[in-house]
Order: structure tokens, then C-alpha cells, then sequence
């Protein structure tokens, strides 16, 4: 029998800068979803990769003196490096902007657009932030004129002609869209937020820029003195990873049809507009199918403040991990942060959580139970598998159905603190020498909580899954110690 398609993509990371928190944080999320659906029997394409063209890297590659192209190779490496140490989906797809394919796919793509009548030229003056990458309103900068994302920058004012996308022709297909899916994008009141956009009317937005001022871009077809705006070639890399236009089977298989899309797509706040109204139109212009849903989540603040090089508060993940282990950054991104609001995130609290639930709570259960198991020779069986945790797997696969992953963790835990409870009340260390029958149940009952909580574990904290699994069947296993208490 042919395995349901599933699909999952982060937005692709821009290469202007190295790897931070909130992008491990959505490469976490992502990774847990595409994890869990696998486990669901279906066959996950989950697509990350590297955003590489624009002013910003033009700017970066030149202030480091590199070539555009040397200058993303080695940034992609950097991005790639993190995946493999945040132990992302073994069988995941990296596409970078740069790939031959992806630049005759945005080309294509243009020109159905064009085909269909919604790209054109004219003159225009704006106001740009390079940071943001978009045009910004009068309402969108702050009190001094700035933007509100990056207000250390200053805006540049642009006056040239572009070509432009006739954004203004998909206000109602956007709200009809919205409101066929009523969960198009989660959570609920960034759904709310985009539909009051589209609402409030839309503004055609340039695509292009003039190549003698921005050469770093895609060739706009036909036209040689013009290089496609970063922002309509990158949001295609979601369907050109797939094989699009040449595959279209497995375009079709993955990304759905227009009554049955599929693709689910994972970003930051700050991307709600491009992915859900956006890229929405484009993919209707090119008479495409939508997305099916777009999850949103917040941003990583560090003591209450935005993370930033001049306030000292900039948590390299890559350190974290160097240090701590992946499970244990994994850990507070999943429980302790926020699945869909800003979350704060300081090494105190980091080692605090750490001590309090993976040393002293996870770690030293399996420690306690698989030395108390293996001292008095009890191991346990596929028979002895107790089956009465079926409440807490429901309130699981729910919560992960619903990206609650703080959620589905807690549910972990509370087998966890049922676990040690359990130990305390019924000390089978002292009863293995008193009644001997009485503490073997009682282990194996403790040894059938681990192993439920090593399944449950594997999409969340998949090597620590792998590891308990492992001392659970395999009684020649070494035991580790999870977590050490840090001091």
C-alpha cells in the first residue's frame, strides 16, 4: 500500500549573517513535525535550505571582499553544519537560491505569472529597509521614521523603474482562501492579523531591480538590464525543491492539488505577510495550488531584549550544543519556548531547566530504574508492555497535531513525576530483599514507563529516544549517565 505524502519547509534562511537561536528554534519545530508524521507511516519531504540573493548579501559579500557566489557557498556550509548538529531529519532536502534549478524554476515561474497578466513595469519612488528586505508604509516605521524591526538602520528611498506584481488582483481569492481553511494559518490570531491585511486593501509590490545598481539576483527573463527582488525568487524554492515545473508527479504527490493541497509551511512573525498573502498570490497567479497551512511562531528574546551583538546577549546555539548536547537545547527550544509567542531565552535559565527536568527528573529515573533492574536481573519483554498510558499517548498525539509541543512534552513529564513517584511510594529497593515478587512488578511496571517515554521522546529528543530505547531492549547496553547535573 502507497504511504501518505507529507510535506513540511522552513523558510530558508537568509546568509547574511551565521546561524542563530530563532532559526534552530524553527528548525526544531519543523524537524519534531516532520518526525512525527513519519512515525505516522508517512512518507515526510521536508525542505530547508539557504536564501542567497539580495542587497544584503551583495553588501556583505563586498564588505567582506568575496565574490557574491564564494561569499553564499561558504555561509551554506554554516547553515548546513547546524542541521547536522541539531540532528535534523536524516532524509531532509537543502535547497540554496543559488542552484541552477531553482534559477530556471523562478524564471518559469515569471513567466506564467507575466502570461497571466500580473506582472508589469512602471516608475516608482519608496521607502526600503534592507534589513526587512520589503517596501515599508508611513504606518509601518516608527515615531522617528524607522522601521520597526530595525530601526538601526536607515532607510533607503528608491526611485527607479521595476517591474511589479499585481498584488491588488487577489484580495478576495486571499479571504476566499482564508476562509475556506479556517486553520490556514495557526494560531488562530496571526490568521486574524493577516486576513485584517488583506482586508484593509492590497498594494501591487515591485519585483525587480535595476541590475546595474543590484546585480546580485536572477536574470528576469527577456529583460537584461533587470534582476528579479529577492523576495519573489526565494518563496519559489518550495515548489522548485520538489522538481517543479519538470516533475510534476512529484509536485503533485507532495505539494497537492487545488482541491487538495498539503504543504504545510513553518515561519517566523515576521514572514506572515510574505508566506500567507504573498506567496498565496503568486502561487494563484502561476495557477498553482495554495499552501495548505502556515504555522507562525515568535521570536527568542534574551533577559526580555531582542538579541543583538551591541547588548552583549547573543546565545550562540552551536555553543549550546558544543557544551550541553543537542537534546539539551532541544529541550528548552520545545518546552520552555513558546510554540507560537516570543520566548526568553538566558543560560540561567537554560542550566536551571536542565538541572531541574533532564538531570534530576529524565536522567535520573532511567539511571535509578535500569541499575535497579539489571542489579536483580529483570528485563523487560514485548509481553510485559503495559498498555494503560493510552490517555496520556492521546494527549500527546493531540497536542502534536496541533504543534503544541510544550504541550506534548508536558505529557512526557507527567509519566516522568508519575515514574518517581511511583519509586518513592513503593521503594521496590527495599522490597527486592523483602518481597521479591512484589518489587519485580513493580520494576517492570517502572521499566514499561521508560520505554514508553523512549517512544514518546523520538521526534522530540531524538538521540536521548534512541539512547533509552537502546538500555531498555538491549540488557547489554551501556548505561550513561542522560544528563549530568551541572554545578
Amino acid at each position: 500500500m502507497e504511504k501518505e505524502k507529507y510535506y513540511i519547509t522552513t523558510t530558508l534562511p537568509y546568509v547574511n549573517a551565521k546561524p542563530h537561536m530563532g532559526h534552530a528554534l524553527e528548525f526544531v519545530q519543523a524537524d519534531v513535525i516532520a518526525r512525527y508524521h513519519t512515525s505516522l507511516n508517512k512518507e515526510v519531504f521536508f525542505n530547508t535550505g539557504t536564501d542567497e540573493h539580495g542587497q544584503k548579501i551583495y553588501e556583505k559579500a563586498l564588505e567582506e571582499k568575496k565574490y557574491p557566489q564564494a561569499y553564499c557557498d561558504e555561509y551554506a556550509e554554516k547553515f548546513k553544519v547546524i542541521l547536522n548538529k541539531l540532528t535534523i531529519f536524516p532524509n531532509i532536502h537543502f535547497i540554496r537560491t543559488t542552484d541552477s534549478h531553482h534559477i530556471s524554476a523562478a524564471q518559469e515561474f515569471w513567466d506564467r505569472c507575466k502570461k497571466n497578466g500580473d506582472i508589469y513595469k512602471k516608475v516608482y519612488a519608496v521607502k526600503y529597509c534592507v534589513g526587512c528586505e520589503l517596501e515599508k508604509t508611513d504606518s509601518e516605521l516608527n515615531d522617528e521614521g524607522k522601521c520597526s524591526v530595525h530601526p538601526n538602520l536607515l532607510l533607503q528611498h528608491i526611485e527607479e523603474e521595476n517591474y511589479f506584481f499585481r498584488f491588488s488582483k487577489y484580495q478576495k481569492p486571499l479571504l476566499d482562501l482564508y476562509t475556506r481553511y479556517s486553520d490556514f494559518v495557526v494560531p488562530t490570531h496571526r490568521l486574524t492579523e493577516i486576513r485584517n491585511f488583506v482586508e484593509s486593501g492590497l498594494q501591487d509590490f515591485s519585483i525587480s531591480r535595476l541590475k546595474s545598481k543590484m546585480p546580485w539576483g536572477i536574470p528576469v527573463p527577456g529583460d537584461e538590464d533587470h534582476v528579479m527582488y529577492v523576495w519573489f525568487d526565494a518563496l519559489i524554492n518550495y515548489i522548485s525543491t520538489l522538481g517543479w515545473p519538470q516533475n510534476i508527479g512529484n509536485f503533485e504527490e507532495f505539494w497537492g492539488a487545488s482541491d487538495t493541497p498539503r504543504a504545510v509551511q513553518i515561519a517566523g512573525k515576521d514572514n506572515l505577510r510574505q508566506q500567507s498573502a504573498m506567496w498565496q498570490a503568486m502561487l494563484l497567479s502561476a495557477g498553482l495550488p495554495p499552501s495548505r497551512q502556515i504555522i507562525i511562531h515568535g521570536f527568542i528574546t534574551s533577559g526580555g531584549q531582542k538579541m543583538s551583538k551591541s547588548l552583549g546577549n547573543v546565545i550562540d546555539p552551536l555553543a549550546l550544543v558544543e557544551e550541553y548536547g543537542t537534546d539539551a537545547l532541544r529541550y528548552y527550544l520545545l518546552r520552555e519556548i513558546s510554540p507560537f509567542e516570543d520566548g526568553d531565552f538566558t543560560i540561567e535559565k537554560f542550566r536551571e531547566s536542565y538541572n531541574a527536568h533532564l538531570a534530576n527528573g529524565l536522567g535520573n529515573l532511567v539511571s535509578r530504574v535500569i541499575t535497579l533492574a539489571r542489579n536483580n536481573n529483570i528485563y523487560l519483554t514485548e509481553e510485559l508492555l503495559r498498555k494503560e498510558k493510552d490517555v496520556f499517548i492521546e494527549q500527546y498525539n493531540k497536542s502534536l497535531e496541533s504543534y503544541e509541543f510544550k504541550k506534548a512534552m508536558d505529557v512526557i513529564w507527567s509519566i516522568i513525576e508519575e515514574a518517581n513517584l511511583f519509586i518513592t511510594q513503593t521503594e521496590p529497593f527495599k522490597t527486592i530483599k523483602t518481597d521479591p515478587e512484589k518489587a519485580q512488578k513493580d520494576i517492570l511496571r517502572l521499566l514499561s514507563d521508560i520505554e514508553i517515554i523512549g517512544r514518546l521522546l523520538s521526534p522530540l529528543l531524538p538521540c536521548t529516544s534512541t539512547h533509552i530505547l537502546e538500555l531498555v531492549r538491549n540488557k547489554d547496553s551501556a548505561l550513561t549517565s542522560l544528563f549530568p547535573r551541572l554545578g
